[in-house]
């Protein structure tokens, strides 16, 4: 079964929180790092990966993305401190492992 992501990307600074949603998220984080597409990620420089959660269902992500982006800033920033409180960039090395 085919897994799917939702994923939270930040830029150096921190200042800035994007959510996204794939089914392939290596792919993705390297599109993000590389700003193969123009818009909100690329604009910011949110290339840094802090977050993401995995599940079976492209459906159950796409939902999850969706309550998450409805949400404030401080949930978002709870449940990175929860995982990864130094907000390391957890696809370092990705960039050339696609």
């Amino acid at each position: 079964m085919k897994k799917s992501h939702i994923y939270f990307l930040t830029n150096k600074n921190n200042t800035v929180i994007y959510i996204g949603v794939t089914s392939h998220l290596i792919k993705r984080i390297y599109q993000h790092k590389t700003k193969v597409y123009k818009g909100f990620a690329s604009r910011y420089n949110c290339d840094k990966l802090v977050y993401f959660e995995e599940f079976d269902d492209i459906n159950l992500a796409i939902i999850r993305e969706k309550q998450l982006k409805a949400g404030n800033r401080k949930r978002k920033e709870g449940l990175i401190n929860l995982e990864n409180p130094n907000w390391k960039d957890l696809g370092d090395g990705w960039l050339f492992s696609f």
